[in-house]
């Protein structure tokens, strides 16, 4: 029987909640944009635990393609999803309270990053985050070329936005470039987004 890679992506379900929750709580620990919504050391890690089960079991499990490896997750959009996306009232209502007095932060945040996004069809990646201490095992590099053959398969750009100039080269690496730089308001970290161009088959 063939050995399958721990690095190789499988769609995330609700039942894989608690694990997706726990391996992006450690990826983003020390994203610029999560420490400005977290900024005390001592429940960031508990407060992007409750986030991103939030996200994940409310928002994007739903409307997204979610997808995992042992050490790393993705939350992708599709065009057709985009609208159903958005989060309701009562998502709205849960984060509020997860973020506490940083909540109006998250809201200036969001809809500042919407003013920038692209108006056409295109696959976002929401999401993308893994363990550091699976760091350089490919985990994430397996989860972005899997949604972007994806975007690719349809014939579509995809985007992201990041705040974590390292992470730039990365994505670089994976054909995206940078299309504006938005500085946050209330004092937060830019904002990068990026755009990658669709590839046929052969050119991934």
């Amino acid at each position: 029987m063939p050995c399958v890679p721990i690095n190789t992506p499988k769609p995330a379900t609700l039942d894989d909640a608690r694990l997706v929750s726990r391996t992006l709580a450690r990826a983003f620990d020390d994203d610029p944009m999560m420490r400005w919504f977290f900024p005390d050391d001592s429940s960031r890690d508990a407060g992007l635990g409750r986030y991103f089960t939030t996200l994940f079991t409310r928002q994007y499990a739903h409307h997204g393609v979610c997808e995992r490896t042992e050490a790393a997750a993705a939350f992708w959009v599709p065009p057709e999803g985009q609208e159903k996306a958005v989060p309701d009232a009562e998502t709205i209502q849960e984060l509020q309270d997860i973020l506490g007095d940083r909540a109006p932060l998250f809201r200036d945040a969001v809809e500042a990053a919407a003013e920038h996004s692209p108006t056409e069809p295109h696959w976002y990646l929401a999401v993308i985050g893994a363990d550091p201490a699976a760091q350089g095992q490919g985990h994430g590099a397996a989860l972005l070329r899997s949604g972007l053959a994806k975007a690719d398969a349809a014939g579509l750009p995809a985007y992201l936005e990041s705040s974590k100039p390292a992470n730039l080269p990365v994505y670089e690496h994976f054909g995206f470039t940078v299309r504006e730089e938005v500085q946050l308001p209330g004092g937060g970290p830019v904002l990068w987004s990026m755009r990658r161009e669709p590839r046929t088959p052969a050119g991934v």
